[in-house]
């Protein structure tokens, strides 16, 4: 492609936006499609970690066994509705298969590269622009109630340190003191000083103004309708505001991936996992830090303009209304760990559909159908760490002909 050749994005997350941002420093002219608005899906109310160290697939050794287990206590973060629907079921089928040591330890090494190359590219973004989102470094807390889970972590701390990713063991006196909002019946911590974060929804703001700001044509309340394809390329893409042409286009539509399956010939084993969050103003008494409420699988962050409780994972279609009862469970999640306030003003309860595949690596790929046709959803509970690697290495895709780290854990060739 030359420079001055047209990018057409379809779907405007988190992953839309970073892939708009490297293709205009190559003077692309650039058009996000959204069917919505900017940011209102899974890149609004997540809980805004930059969760570098999260290299271990959701998918690993024990986990199908674990979850069985919190659920007949009634404590696990994990909700299924019952169904018939037998795409769903081959996938939850196909992530049980996945549960091994051997996908493990491949899918680290996949995902270890591309949140690398993210985490450096996060560092240059906020280096070289003013993106007003309350973006901070100081770590990720793992507080834990059950000693024998913090026991059994020492395990994966190992593992993590493979991969220069490994926390500091902290017995109840000293996470106290890194946190004084601990409350004093957890079990001990573990800090790890790798991870960041930031405000979701502000940092979507601030870059969707950036990109306009350089060019960047937003099409809000803009369904996608079909595609016209000739010769094995996309002519344009039918939306209900028109007709829009390109010589390039990306799909980043998270969780509504697959519905292009069919016309496009494609194999996209998305399915839309509905996490939920509660947004506060920030109470006198709140952590500093970020914490993983490592039993409950949720988490808390404290931002200077607020504070959210999140976490949950729900396989219930295309479903978003809001459930109270999950709700409630961040809410008594939350008094379990911590001495905090949790009565403060509400600012929002949410929900939302991440893109989860049933191994737990995204999809970044050239279409093989299409060759002017690049996907870039399925990236799970990462979406927002993983953004900037995946928008670099699209556009590195479309420009250079292959991206700078290596995508081929990534392909849709594995389905």
């Amino acid at each position: 492609m030359k420079s001055n050749n047209d990018v057409i994005i379809i779907g405007g997350g988190i992953i839309g936006l970073a892939c708009a941002h490297y293709l205009i420093q190559k003077n692309a002219g650039v058009r996000i499609i959204e069917q919505d608005v900017i940011g209102s899906g899974a890149s609004h109310g997540n809980c805004g970690l930059l969760h570098f160290s999260g290299i271990i697939p959701l998918c690993s050794p024990g986990v199908v066994r674990h979850e069985l287990y919190r659920a007949m206590r009634g404590r696990s973060p994990l909700y299924i509705k019952p169904t018939l629907d037998m795409t769903l079921i081959q996938w939850l089928m196909k992530f049980a298969i996945h549960c091994n040591l051997t996908h493990m330890t491949a899918a680290s090494k996949a995902k270890n590269e591309l949140l690398r190359y993210s985490l450096d590219l996060f560092d240059t973004l906020f280096s070289e622009h003013s993106l007003d989102c309350d973006f901070e470094k100081k770590g990720l807390l793992l507080l834990f109630k059950d000693k024998k889970y913090l026991e059994k972590y020492t395990a994966t701390d190992a593992f993590l340190k493979k991969y220069d990713f490994g926390a500091s063991r902290l017995d109840l006196a000293d996470a106290r003191k890194l946190e004084p909002s601990i409350s004093k019946d957890i079990a001990g911590a573990w800090y790890n000083q790798h991870d960041w974060h930031l405000r979701p929804e502000m940092l979507v703001d601030s870059w969707k103004k950036h990109l306009i700001k350089n060019g960047v044509i937003i099409e809000e309340k803009c369904k996608m309708l079909d595609f016209e394809i000739k010769q094995g390329k996309i002519r344009c893409v039918n939306t209900v505001k028109g007709q829009y042409r390109a010589d390039a286009f990306i799909l980043t539509t998270g969780a509504w991936a697959p519905r292009v399956n069919k016309q496009l010939k494609l194999n996209i084993p998305v399915q839309p996992g509905k996490g939920y969050s509660i947004t506060m103003e920030r109470p006198d008494q709140s952590p500093g830090i970020p914490c993983l409420l490592y039993e409950r699988n949720m988490v808390a962050t404290p931002w200077k303009t607020g504070y959210r409780l999140g976490g949950t994972m729900e396989f219930s279609g295309f479903d978003d209304r809001l459930n109270e009862k999950r709700l409630s469970k961040l809410v008594m999640g939350a008094r379990e760990y911590l001495n905090t306030t949790t009565g403060s003003p509400i600012l929002e309860q949410w929900s939302g559909l991440r893109p989860m595949t049933h191994d737990d690596l995204p999809i970044i790929d050239r279409s093989p159908f299409q060759d002017n046709l690049f996907v870039a959803t399925g990236h799970g509970m990462l979406g927002l760490t993983m953004a900037t690697g995946t928008g670099k290495a699209v556009c590195d895709m479309i420009y250079e002909g292959k991206a700078q780290i290596e995508l081929a854990p990534f392909s849709m060739d594995r389905f």
